[in-house]
């Protein structure tokens, strides 16, 4: 048997699954990896190709009939939600053009709710690299990032116009559901894969300096303080186990799109 692996070059990422990917994991099987950001595996994992695939939690209603979530390796967590970013401040985004990372992307999802009441006039789907820049240059009004963005907006001249994670956590008292592990229905044994994922991560916090050379080779941003900061802040409790406030927001951030009309209803996990 060999499994299929799709997760992003991001450094949480490749710090939990470099053990499980590098056959350091006693009993699991080998695994072929695709690196694929989150936005291009929200619509590849449609099609069943993976065996466990990283996806955002906003892509679920779409996936759960022929995936299961994992309570592990994802990405959850506080005070590492996404931002609204622009040259200036403004007061709302009413008639701007915002660029986004992906269209079913948890921050997107985010980004719709909390801009309910003033709807920017047009949305534009980027890669994440060029948003920023994007946004510098005049190219777009406002623009959505994630991930290490947190750590480096301010040296394109940018100014945050709003920490949707803040505003999340205010108004639910709930952690960030951003990134989720699924498992195909009929593939893998979830109880295994679960296991195999945590035995990984385990082993990266018992010797962080053994996945250094991988995590830097496929990072995107390249400065070691700043994947430093990157894991510290995404690789936490919600990375070994969801636990129940995990899934909580899990419901929450589903429960409120699909009352939303976002996002088709779900079974709730708890």
């Amino acid at each position: 048997m060999e499994l299929s692996l799709a997760v992003s070059p991001c450094p949480n990422d490749t710090f939990v699954f470099h053990a499980l990917i590098h056959g350091q994991v006693p009993g699991a099987p080998p695994v072929n990896l695709t690196f694929a950001d989150v936005d291009v595996t929200n619509t590849a994992a449609l099609d069943g190709r993976f065996d466990l695939v990283k996806v955002s939690y906003a892509a679920l209603p779409w996936l759960l009939d022929d995936y299961e979530l994992l309570h592990c390796g994802g990405a959850l967590g506080r005070g590492c939600g996404p931002l609204v970013l622009a040259r200036e401040p403004l007061d709302d985004l009413t008639g701007k053009t915002v660029a986004v990372p992906g269209d079913r992307t948890t921050a997107y999802l985010l980004f719709r709710l909390w801009s309910a009441g003033h709807p920017p006039a047009h949305i534009e789907v980027v890669p994440f690299h060029e948003i920023m820049p994007g946004v510098a240059e005049g190219r777009f009004d406002a623009g959505l990032v994630i991930h290490e963005a947190r750590f480096t907006y301010q040296r394109f001249g940018l100014t945050a116009l709003a920490d949707l994670g803040e505003w999340w956590e205010t108004d639910t008292g709930l952690p960030i559901p951003l990134g989720a592990i699924l498992a195909k229905k009929g593939t893998v044994d979830p109880a295994e894969a679960t296991e195999w994922i945590r035995a990984s991560l385990r082993q990266g916090w018992l010797d962080p300096a053994a996945s250094y050379d991988f995590i830097l080779a496929n990072a995107q941003e390249m400065e070691p303080d700043v994947v430093r900061q990157h894991i510290e802040l995404y690789v936490n409790e919600f990375t070994l186990d969801l636990g129940r406030d995990g899934l909580a927001a899990a419901d929450a951030l589903l429960g409120r799109a699909a009352a939303a009309g976002l996002t088709p209803a779900v079974k709730p996990f708890v």
